[in-house]
């Protein structure tokens, strides 16, 4: 059974459609009234439709997660892509800023993009996003960030495996197989983070993934930044990886065909996908786990609450196991 503990309690519950207008309004954006509620669980996001037949997107940051101080660097970053004439989707300036309070939460007002999910079928296509992908990185480069997180097998694994134990999340009847497999996962990731230095860590988009990705027939529209972090390159390429290792190969070397032309990519970092993946898989269990008091998430999330769910993911956990082992994938 799933532990009713939790750091979070229901963010949202005051958020009313009133409430979202309003705020709008504050800042000089009329409304129409039209509200569509977007596919978002970190924070709440809207379309909304504008008194000129328009339509800007909303979102409304989840409290506590981030400083001020946090979510202005992401702008900030983000202004910084497109002065370089980078497809990223950026908050709209009021008075000079981007960041906005009111009625106890804090907000950005977006364009809409319109796109449609990158199939990346094609070598051309791959090859397109990783000249994208590299030139983010390039921009990346210039400078550091002060107030966002750094990927880290602290956080990510040791951290997110000790809250799910100490929060009893876990089945009991699971929990030392649970221990077990961790603990050897985090000493493989350890051991491949030291494969790969050094390497040097860069601001990235950190959520980089084909959710996050909107084509057009002019290419790719980078979306939704709020996972910015210091990180190593690869981590923004490992996602748009599927399939069998040859394929996973030849989709690598279509990327960074693209990503090479605009920024240098170490070669080393390829110890880190696996390990990558590795933190990602036990970061997200407890993702769920910290957010369960949120009502959005056990309507979207009910397997959460099911023994089967820990199983699979014990399971899951022992499989990557052996992806660790294998030899990294390599690239001509």
């Amino acid at each position: 059974m799933v532990s009713a503990h939790s750091n979070e309690a229901q963010p949202y519950a005051d958020l009313t459609p009133d409430r979202i207008l309003s705020s709008l309004d504050d800042i000089g954006f009329a409304c129409s009234g039209h509200i569509l509620a977007l596919n978002s669980y970190e924070n709440r996001v809207y379309q909304l439709g504008t008194e000129d037949g328009g339509f800007v997107v909303a979102k409304f940051y989840r409290p506590g997660r981030w400083t001020d101080a946090g979510i202005e660097e992401e702008h900030r970053f983000v202004a910084e892509l497109v002065e370089h004439e980078l497809p990223i989707v950026a908050p709209i300036a009021v008075n000079g800023h981007t960041l906005h309070h009111g009625g106890g939460h804090r907000y950005a007002v977006y364009p809409r993009q319109g796109g449609r999910w990158p199939e990346l079928g094609s070598a051309e296509d791959r090859e397109m996003l990783g000249r994208f992908v590299g030139r983010i990185h390039a921009v990346g480069a210039l400078g550091r960030f002060r107030n966002r997180q750094e990927i880290s097998i602290e956080r990510m694994g040791r951290g997110a495996s000790q809250y799910l134990l100490i929060g009893d999340w876990l089945p009991a009847h699971l929990v030392e197989s649970y221990q077990a497999i961790v603990e050897r996962l985090l000493v493989a990731v350890t051991e491949a983070f030291e494969r790969a230095e050094p390497f040097r860590p860069l601001r990235i988009h950190g959520d980089c993934h084909p959710g996050n990705v909107l084509w057009t027939d002019a290419g790719p529209h980078f979306v939704d930044l709020d996972d910015c972090v210091t990180g190593p390159a690869v981590q923004d390429l490992w996602l748009f990886l599927s399939g069998e290792r040859e394929e996973r190969t030849l989709q690598l070397q279509q990327l960074l065909r693209g990503y090479c032309r605009f920024f240098d990519f170490n070669y080393r970092e390829l110890h880190l996908v696996e390990a990558l993946r590795t933190l990602r898989m036990i970061n997200y269990a407890a993702w769920l786990a910290r957010r369960w008091e949120d009502p959005a998430f056990p309507k979207a999330f009910p397997w959460f609450a099911e023994n089967r769910y820990w199983e699979e993911h014990v399971l899951a956990l022992k499989e990557q196991a052996a992806a660790l082992d294998e030899p990294v994938l390599e690239v001509a």
